[in-house]
């Protein structure tokens, strides 16, 4: 395949590719910084190339070295929101073929916006620092030098140094060569290797440290975590995790990663789970002690294979990752769970999918599947819709050929794309070759409108799902709505949501969300006594009911909210209750936000003051 041109990356892809990323790491919890090299191994392109170019942002480069010896280079001036250039001189021009190896040493600053530094008074125990990294989209060059471009991908190997144990996105391979403290504030540290031997991309270069323990979930997964929440951390997953690896497996083919990991994180990280290989990063939200958000892990495991093993060749292109990854999530909570759940699931996604389009406006461009991200930043554009929008098109794809003839395809993508990236056009050429000879598959699939999917901004025609699931919780809904009425002799009680699931609980709350006049606050605060909202430890309940709260003015929940806004970090739930109780009491708002920025990661941070309008 040929390369595709990248908007977001300032480094001449086109010309080299990184095949191998050897980085050696020492982190300074006392300076919240990393410090160390990188040596990335390039094949040439094309010829009578006389310069690299690489992503850095907010790095202090230190040296280059081209080949093993001194090299020119300078960074040049930062182009927002994409970093700054590091340009390499070589020393004579390269032809296509020839390998190229630079080594930079640089440190990180205090404007690195893929990792996240803690006290020991932001930790559960507040005993030691810990620190980790998000890179996706277009963060790690804030953290190493790299081509940050999802469509080059390279082996790794990794010596990070520090005081505290380490988990990273590779296989470990040992821990080695203590080297004393050399101040009070410089404790001893050991060196941890590993190795990942697939290549991925940038973006999925992930590191944690801090007072981290493990225990087994799975013949082939550990989970990670705090020592004191280790054990709730294990009764949680082990029953699933290995369950959910069988069912990908059945529907794409064998799991490549050798290991499937979950490190449990402190809770200021920005999402549900980050899909790093070999050890996914997750919120502590999905640890409800009822396992029902655990089906977080069989999204995050889906992207084994959508999204790590087969990528997007850039983000305009994200719907590969996250649609693809929504539809097998969706799969496999059907394998387990009775088809009734992918139908579920999908309706909550629809519901999530539909507030994403509202929020942007129908005709923005960040609605189309296929997005144009010149000169924009990929952080603006996240949201529901390339899961949601991306689900619903494989949806109707298989819906369409027929899911006995969709399901040969699934295996076929994703072996044709094995450790490749790819783009919109590049999944439709291969769609349609794969059924060309299928006379019938073929006839149905020239009905497909592929510009409208890839182009038109907005919502598609709604599927028409299975509902028995949603129905008794619509009913309830109902029920509400009526109270508003002196006719109604709806008596509400603790028995109405006896044996439900927690997802039916949070289609009930999606439905009040969705009234066209907002529930009383009188309602509100009688939905809370009767059913209890407020205690509960589930955050998708919590802050689906404090939405309705919001919603309804009732200033009773403004503090709750506020009290909330403190303790989780996780976007999916900061965002929206941000912006509502911006609406309701903007000075509450403002001052809750002030109280806890330093608590959340430098992305949510970010996009939270675009939110509120903070400069």
């Amino acid at each position: 395949m040929a390369p595709t041109k990248d908007p977001n990356t300032l480094s001449n892809h086109l010309e080299f590719a990184t095949t191998h990323t050897a980085i050696s790491l020492t982190l300074s919890f006392s300076k919240s910084s990393l410090y160390g090299e990188v040596e990335l191994t390039l094949k040439t392109l094309a010829d009578s190339l006389k310069q690299v170019v690489l992503d850095t942002s907010f790095l202090a480069v230190r040296a280059v070295a081209v080949n093993g010896k001194g090299a020119k280079w300078n960074v040049g001036d930062r182009i927002e929101p994409y970093g700054s250039p590091l340009k390499v001189d070589l020393e004579k021009a390269v032809n296509s073929g020839d390998e190229v190896i630079v080594k930079v040493t640089w440190d990180t600053t205090d404007k690195c916006t893929a990792l996240q530094w803690m006290t020991p008074e932001q930790t559960s125990n507040k005993r030691h620092p810990y620190m980790f990294s998000q890179c996706q989209a277009i963060h790690a060059r804030s953290l190493y030098p790299c081509q940050d471009t999802p469509s080059i991908k390279s082996t790794f190997d990794f010596s990070i140094r520090s005081p505290l144990p380490v988990c990273a996105s590779g296989l470990p391979t040992g821990v080695h060569h203590f080297v004393p403290a050399t101040s009070s504030s410089e404790p001893g540290t050991l060196a941890y290797t590993f190795r990942q031997p697939i290549p991925m991309p940038s973006y999925l270069m992930a590191i944690a440290s801090g007072d981290i323990a493990n225990a087994a979930v799975g013949p082939r997964s550990l989970v990670y975590a705090g020592p004191e929440e280790l054990l709730r951390c294990k009764k949680e997953l082990e029953d699933d995790v290995e369950t959910f690896i069988k069912t990908a497996e059945s529907l794409i083919y064998a799991y490549e990663w050798t290991t499937y990991n979950v490190l449990i994180l402190p809770p200021s990280f920005p999402y549900g789970g980050m899909e790093n290989p070999c050890i996914t990063f997750a919120t502590p939200t999905i640890i409800s002690g009822d396992k029902s958000n655990v089906d977080v892990i069989a999204h995050e495991l889906a992207h084994s294979w959508s999204g790590n093993l087969v990528s997007n060749a850039s983000w305009e292109h994200f719907w590969l990752n996250e649609g693809w990854t929504t539809y097998v999530e969706r799969r496999i909570q059907g394998k387990v769970h009775g088809d009734k759940h992918f139908h579920f699931s999908a309706i909550i996604g629809w519901k999530a999918f539909k507030e994403s389009v509202e929020l942007f406006g129908a005709d923005h461009e960040f609605t189309k599947l296929v997005i144009d991200l010149n000169g924009k930043d990929p952080d603006d554009a996240f949201s529901s819709i390339p899961y949601e929008k991306g689900f619903n098109f494989l949806y109707y794809l298989d819906r369409l050929v027929g899911r006995e003839k969709w399901d040969t395809f699934i295996p076929h993508y994703f072996s044709t794309y094995r450790k490749k990236s790819l783009t919109s056009f590049d999944f439709k050429d291969t769609l349609l070759a794969f059924f060309s000879k299928d006379s019938e598959a073929s006839a149905a699939l020239s009905k497909v409108d592929w510009d409208a999917w890839f182009y038109k901004p907005g919502l598609p025609e709604k599927p028409d799902f299975d509902t028995t699931l949603a129905d008794v919780c619509y009913a309830l809904a109902d029920s509400w709505q009526a109270l508003s009425s002196s006719n109604s002799s709806f008596k509400p009680s603790p028995s109405d949501i006896s044996g439900w699931t927690s997802g039916q609980i949070v289609v009930f709350l999606e439905r009040i969300t969705d009234f066209s006049t907002p529930l009383r606050k009188d309602l509100v605060e009688l939905m809370r006594d009767e059913y209890g909202f407020t205690k509960s430890e589930n955050a998708e309940i919590l802050s689906r009911f404090l939405t309705v709260g919001l919603k309804a003015k009732d200033e009773m929940l403004y503090g709750k909210t506020a009290e909330v806004l403190g303790g989780w970090g996780r976007m999916k739930f900061v965002r929206p209750l941000y912006r509502l109780l911006n609406e309701c009491d903007r000075k509450l708002a403002l001052e809750t936000f002030e109280r806890n920025k330093d608590f959340y990661h430098p992305i949510c941070r970010g996009v939270v003051m675009k939110d509120l309008g903070i400069n």
